[in-house]
């Protein structure tokens, strides 16, 4: 049986903070299985499981950024249990925060608290990656050495397959090399080369100006990235969920046309 199909609901944030409703209806229309929210999108936890379970949406994870987890763990937490998520996912860190910056090694052992508690209320904590987890330290990509730090019950891989593209790994391979780590993997497509600009697609802003490149997101299917592959991978790995993410629009298309192109297509391949 096909892995279930969800999409990151940040994939279409303007259309959610306009009509959270309206955008989980359009969703489900599209047939997606799930959705995974970055944060609350203006609404309530219990106002968002309500509307997944009038929609038939399975809220499948959510995004929330380590600084929030840090500031109010249990109450944090709580949050997105009320929402009736299986996972919460760390979606980015700082410089100072990720591998090669100074706290990285007081991060990871934060990071084992913060999977203590969201084990404690009932659901797993994941770490969603970027390239910037590639750097090598001491002969190991510092996204190793944070799973190799941590058990598999505090923390499991939200492996991001066009980033690990990006950083210079084969999305396949990498995805096997944490095989029963990995129950959700981002299907993310790209079209380019690394460039100095890429960051600023997600909104990260730069102190200084950049040297643009080529380099965009595309839907899934409509890039460089091998999706049969990637997605048998996926299943021999031991995922439970596929989630789509598309940070910015692009091919003349708006954000809902994205993930509607995504989702056709994998459609294509029987998910």
């Amino acid at each position: 049986m096909a892995l279930p199909v969800a999409v990151q609901v940040y994939s279409v944030r303007d259309d959610a903070k306009a009509d959270i409703r309206g955008t989980l209806e359009q969703i489900k229309k599209m047939g997606y299985d799930g959705v995974e929210f970055a944060q609350l999108h203006g609404s309530t936890p219990e106002k968002l499981k309500s509307l997944c379970e009038e929609f038939d949406l399975v809220p499948v994870s959510a995004h929330v950024p380590y600084v929030e987890l840090m500031e109010d763990l249990k109450g944090v937490v709580a949050q997105y249990a009320s929402a009736g998520c299986q996972y919460i996912a760390i979606p980015f860190l700082d410089k100072n925060d990720r591998p090669g910056g100074e706290n990285f090694y007081q991060v990871i052992e934060n990071i084992k608290v913060i999977g203590k508690e969201v084990r404690a209320q009932g659901m797993q904590l994941l770490y969603h990656n970027h390239d910037f987890e590639f750097i090598l330290m001491d002969g190991k990509y510092g996204l190793d050495v944070l799973y190799e730090s941590t058990c598999p019950e505090c923390l499991q891989t939200e492996l991001d397959t066009c980033w690990v593209n990006v950083g210079g790994e084969n999305p396949s391979e990498y995805l096997m090399k944490y095989a029963g780590r990995s129950p959700v993997v981002h299907l993310k497509d790209f079209y380019g080369e690394k460039s100095e600009d890429m960051y600023e697609l997600i909104g990260v802003k730069r102190d200084k100006p950049v040297r643009p490149g080529n380099f965009e997101f595309r839907p899934v299917g409509s890039g460089l990235q091998d999706f049969p592959s990637i997605l048998k991978a996926a299943e021999a790995a031991g995922a439970k969920w596929l989630v789509v993410e598309q940070d910015n629009p692009s091919m003349g298309l708006t954000p809902m046309e994205c993930i509607a192109k995504s989702r056709a297509y994998l459609k294509t391949l029987g998910y």
